[in-house]
């Protein structure tokens, strides 16, 4: 029987004492040139990040969208992606999905029994009916989308329904829905103000942290103040940062190095 989501995280945590996440949010506009005459660039290119960091993350996170934009072609490179990845570190699709619940079934069988991944981003806006599908995948994890690292978070993600932000009633429905605890939560690092709050609501749900590095956030805080009582339960994760570390032939080193520099940031400040 294979293992969960949770069970390859907590694994990989563990083995590579790591909270880091790394986006494979691969833009064939910004591979080396040394990559692009590849037959299929960007999976080369997935498959020489992967190889330089594996003993570094907790996880892999491809952003579904870089991989759609290729056409045909795209869902296959996503998938020969996956088959790469070693078996024992989770990946976690960000496509952030969301529909009625017909469809939303449809979702989660191309991502959770086609593709095969252990997690997924999904919206969660449209209600329970809407989320349901994912959740049944009970070894699989459906991180909802809570309080983002864009600056349109302010335009309804903060704003009051009744006395509290509509970002609190994700995480009040996150805890009803959580019957099999497989349930995430997105939380931006741009947000540092809200984090240790946020927390205090969910002190036992697996966070994904975006927005660190390119996007400005704080590494420390996003530690500091998203770490479980374990010093874990979070997943900080880096895209760019870490893909385009460099533009020459050394990309997969450069990579690495910038790797190794987040985990050992991060690991600066667990409790």
């Amino acid at each position: 029987m294979s293992l969960s989501f949770t069970e390859k995280w907590n694994q990989a945590i563990s083995k590579n004492n790591s909270l880091v996440c790394v986006g494979l949010d691969t833009d064939p506009a910004q591979l080396p040139a040394s990559v692009r005459a590849k037959a299929d660039p960007v999976l080369y290119f997935n498959q020489q990040i992967i190889d330089a960091t594996c003993d570094l993350v907790c996880c892999y996170k491809p952003n579904f969208a870089f991989y759609n934009a290729l056409g045909a072609s795209g869902f296959a490179t996503l998938k020969r992606t996956l088959d790469y990845i070693p078996e024992d570190i989770p990946v976690l699709i960000d496509a952030k999905v969301g529909d009625m619940g017909n469809v939303a079934a449809q979702y989660a069988r191309a991502f959770y029994e086609v593709l095969g991944c252990d997690a997924l981003t999904v919206n969660p806006y449209m209600g329970h009916d809407c989320v349901a599908p994912f959740t049944a995948y009970q070894d699989r994890t459906t991180f909802l989308v809570c309080l983002t690292s864009n600056p349109g978070a302010d335009d309804f993600e903060k704003q009051l329904m009744g006395n509290r932000p509509l970002y609190e009633r994700v995480i009040a429905k996150a805890h009803e829905w959580n019957a099999a605890n497989n349930i995430g939560l997105v939380f931006g690092a741009t947000q540092p103000e809200h984090l240790a709050h946020f927390r205090s609501l969910a002190p036992d749900i697996p966070l994904l942290i975006p927005g660190v590095g390119a996007q400005g956030g704080s590494i420390e805080l996003a530690v500091k103040n998203g770490c479980d009582a374990r010093g874990a339960g979070i997943l900080i994760n880096s895209s760019r940062g870490i893909l385009y570390a460099s533009q020459d032939s050394d990309f997969a080193a450069a990579a690495r190095q910038a790797t190794l520099t987040l985990r050992d940031a991060i690991n600066a400040h667990r409790p």
